[in-house]
């Protein structure tokens, strides 16, 4: 399955914590992020990923491509609500991405306590039904 990573900058070393615990599990998949998320991903794990640009300059748009294209299976986007920036382009990139997840019922999770609960499922075959999914689209 291809699994997708978007981290704000106050929410990157929970991202690359997050990974390092389920290296086990991300190993089995292929893994897709914007920029520099994809290289600290990379860096502390070892896993091949990846990598878009980075997010503020278009990454979080590629994301937002392969969600709709409906190439993506599970999104992680910790995102950092108190210093999220009122940009428009911020706001409508965040928006697109959410929004197709939605649209193509890509699961997302946006903080630690969701992403442990699909990353598990993942690994018990709940999510296999995206295959499938994916296949009728």
């Amino acid at each position: 399955m291809n699994i997708g990573f978007i981290a704000h900058d106050a929410k990157k070393k929970l991202m690359q914590n997050c990974c390092i615990a389920y290296r086990g599990i991300l190993a089995k998949h292929d893994l897709f992020a914007t920029g520099t998320t994809g290289r600290l991903i990379q860096d502390a794990t070892g896993l091949q990923v990846h990598k878009f640009l980075e997010g503020y300059v278009g990454g979080e748009e590629q994301m937002s491509a392969m969600v709709e294209q409906n190439q993506m299976d599970l999104v992680l986007f910790f995102r950092d609500p108190e210093e999220m920036s009122t940009s428009y382009n911020d706001v409508a990139d965040l928006s697109k991405v959410l929004r197709m997840c939605d649209l193509h019922n890509v699961p997302l999770a946006t903080n630690i306590a969701s992403a442990e609960i699909l990353l598990k499922s993942l690994d018990m075959g709940d999510l296999d039904w995206r295959v499938m999914y994916r296949s009728f689209e």
